[in-house]
């Protein structure tokens, strides 16, 4: 486990108003060593993510700037960890996210419902060792999930809590944010990701600093927002689950069930390479 040297204190002082309004929304609010406070630059240059190995091993930390930089001495930035989370309702409809147009990676794309990244120095812990991956609990990745969903989304712990989300496996992939920002872009995604998958019925509000809109779809409904020429972005890593496992593959939509309530689909040994 990473030792705890780099654990910040965050400066105190009033939230934006964004920030009152997403408190004001929570039953829990967000663990005491992270609030969201600040730009999306401050957070860029302050979480600090977990930097890792090709086979998922914790090797250091760096702040989301450097690890998403694709330039100079990281032209694929930093493998670092993150997760993806897909929440469906009771119906079954699964919860989409347009990213803000503030946001420095990616702005503007339509995604899942949330993904972030596991931090560095928090409390609860959100670093997870292989013993932690290889039996499926995964618990500080679901933390992590749980603090992004009530930033992002106002969904408190008390409605969603770690124990809620089902760890199905991992996905390695690296793609420069070339959607938004161009062929020569400076920014990227290079991520092992963890691909969570919740239901539950949840009051929910978009944080504005990091939520354009949400939707709730059924399948018909995204495969109709994802066809080609509807004017509509993507993000990369939400384009490669749908298809090579919420849609395609193993249908994990098709099969959300057992997807929720079984292991039949839990792969923990595997870290999927994919691309587009």
């Amino acid at each position: 486990m990473l030792a705890q040297a780099v654990r910040r204190a965050w400066a105190g002082g009033a939230r934006g108003a964004a920030g009152r309004r997403m408190a004001a929304a929570a039953e829990v609010g967000p663990p005491a060593a992270w609030d969201g406070t600040g730009t999306q630059e401050d957070l860029m240059y302050r979480d600090q993510v977990l930097v890792l190995d090709d086979r998922d091993n914790i090797v250091g930390a760096a702040s989301k700037w450097d690890s998403h930089r694709f330039e100079g001495a990281t032209p694929t930035g930093m493998l670092h960890r993150a997760f993806s989370v897909f929440l469906f309702d009771a119906e079954g409809k699964l919860l989409l996210q347009q990213r803000a147009s503030d946001k420095i990676t990616f702005p503007d794309v339509w995604t899942n419902t949330c993904c972030s990244h596991p931090l560095h120095g928090q409390s609860p812990d959100e670093v997870d060792g292989p013993e932690a991956v290889r039996d499926g609990t995964a618990m500080g990745v679901k933390r992590a999930a749980v603090r992004k969903l009530w930033h992002e989304l106002g969904i408190p712990e008390g409605r969603l809590p770690p124990e809620k989300f089902k760890f199905l496996t991992r996905m390695h992939y690296c793609a420069r944010d070339t959607v938004t920002h161009g062929e020569d872009s400076p920014w990227g995604e290079h991520e092992i990701d963890y691909i969570l998958l919740a239901r539950a019925d949840v009051p929910h509000r978009g944080n504005p600093e990091e939520v354009r809109d949400t939707r709730y779809v059924d399948q018909a409904e995204l495969r109709r927002m994802m066809e080609p020429g509807n004017g509509l972005l993507w993000s990369p890593w939400c384009r490669m689950i749908i298809d090579n496992f919420l849609l395609g593959g193993p249908a994990w939509w098709d099969n959300l069930d057992a997807a929720l309530e079984t292991d039949r689909f839990v792969d923990v040994d595997t870290v999927h390479k994919l691309s587009l």
